[in-house]
């Protein structure tokens, strides 16, 4: 991104000169394993990505802010003081309930002008609007001069998308994208967000991001489905113990009670939930012991579970999957984010892309009629300033 052009396009639009313009940037994310766990207080290996979110943003002394995007013509203004309402599925109720936040916790918001410009694929399931709520809430909390730390931030944003937007994701993705650092993943306990930053040692392999470019609608019923079935699991196994979350739960302590879960639908959901939150301890063991392959395995189990236990595929991601199988070279291959669409990420050596684009590309097409994109992660840091 040129932040050059961004701040000329953001006086050309609004007028002035260059004083008072700040530039924020916060990333999108990748997950490596551990999908789903996350609002069942369980681990995670989130990665933040150098693509992401620019915000060029001017205070003024005027009383409204004024929302635009070089990647969406809808804009809006409103009044900083006072409580806005959802706007259909406009990206605008990201930042929006951003400020709702602000105004819920009596924290002063500025009036300003606002332009944002992004370079995640919309879309690609790469946390697009967790990107959108931290830059938001950052640059607020920047000019401002708030002093809100940066856990505040992270869980302001993540209300933004509980309480404004309706979409009840669990913590992972507004950490990911504010704590992220370059060439480390984080490593996060979702129930007590105790993590660690663990270097990325992959040696001649690359994380390649492989893109359905199907059209996903996750903030609709299918994510707070899921979500309700693993409550119910919760409610069902406390009849006979004690825990506030599936992640509670070691895989013995499961198998031994799972039969207490009589519907056979939601003991899948917490089948899955169980065995990928050890997948995540297992996967980062690995990954400090420098032992690739089994990283790359436990990538493979992970997008079986989501796909038979948690049923969050589909059959892009699975064809995706299947024929990064095929590939020499690929270690491991999944689903990343929600589901029903988005992105696969994969394990793959550095001398094999290209054979991995040219025969998973070729097959995707030749079964989807999609055409897919690919992507090489470049790892980064989390929200910051940059002018």
């Amino acid at each position: 991104m040129n932040i050059q052009s961004l701040v000329e396009e953001f006086i050309k639009i609004n007028d002035g000169d260059v004083e008072d313009i700040q530039v924020f940037f916060a990333p999108g994310r990748v997950n490596l394993i551990g999908e789903h766990t996350d609002y069942n207080g369980g681990f995670v290996l989130p990665c933040s990505l150098q693509v992401g979110t620019y915000l060029v943003v001017r205070p003024t002394i005027e009383t409204m802010l004024k929302f635009k995007s070089m990647n969406f013509p809808m804009t809006a203004e409103v009044c900083q003081n006072q409580a806005a309402q959802p706007i259909g599925n406009e990206w605008i109720n990201y930042p929006l309930g951003v400020v709702n936040e602000f105004h819920n916790r009596k924290l002063p918001v500025p009036g300003m002008e606002l332009l944002y410009a992004g370079d995640i694929p919309n879309g690609a399931g790469l946390s697009s609007s967790a990107s959108i709520e931290v830059v938001t809430a950052y640059a607020i909390n920047s000019l401002m001069q708030l002093g809100l730390t940066n856990f505040e931030i992270i869980k302001i944003s993540q209300l933004a998308e509980n309480e404004f937007v309706g979409m009840q994701c669990g913590i992972m993705d507004q950490f990911a994208v504010t704590m992220g650092k370059k060439d480390h993943v984080v490593f996060l306990d979702c129930e007590t967000l105790d993590y660690e930053l663990v270097p990325l040692q992959l040696g001649d392999y690359k994380i390649v991001i492989s893109n359905t470019n199907k059209k996903r609608a996750l903030a609709d019923s299918k994510y707070n489905e899921r979500r309700s079935q693993c409550e119910k699991a919760v409610e069902i196994l406390n009849e006979e113990m004690n825990i506030n979350n599936l992640s509670d739960l070691g895989v013995d302590s499961f198998n031994k009670y799972k039969t207490k879960i009589t519907d056979p639908v939601i003991r899948k959901r917490a089948k899955h939930v169980v065995n990928e939150n050890q997948r995540v301890v297992d996967a980062v063991k690995a990954l400090k012991k420098g032992e690739l392959e089994t990283f790359g395995r436990l990538m493979f189990e992970s997008h079986e579970s989501l796909k038979n236990d948690y049923e969050v595929s589909c059959e892009e991601l699975d064809i995706l999957v299947e024929e990064a199988k095929k590939v020499e070279g690929v270690l491991g291959s999944r689903m990343t984010g929600g589901g029903f669409g988005g992105c696969t990420v994969s394990l793959v050596h550095k001398h094999q892309i290209d054979e991995y684009k040219k025969n998973v590309g070729e097959n995707y097409i030749h079964y989807t009629g999609l055409i897919p994109e690919f992507y090489i992660a470049e790892i980064g840091d989390g929200v910051k300033r940059i002018l």
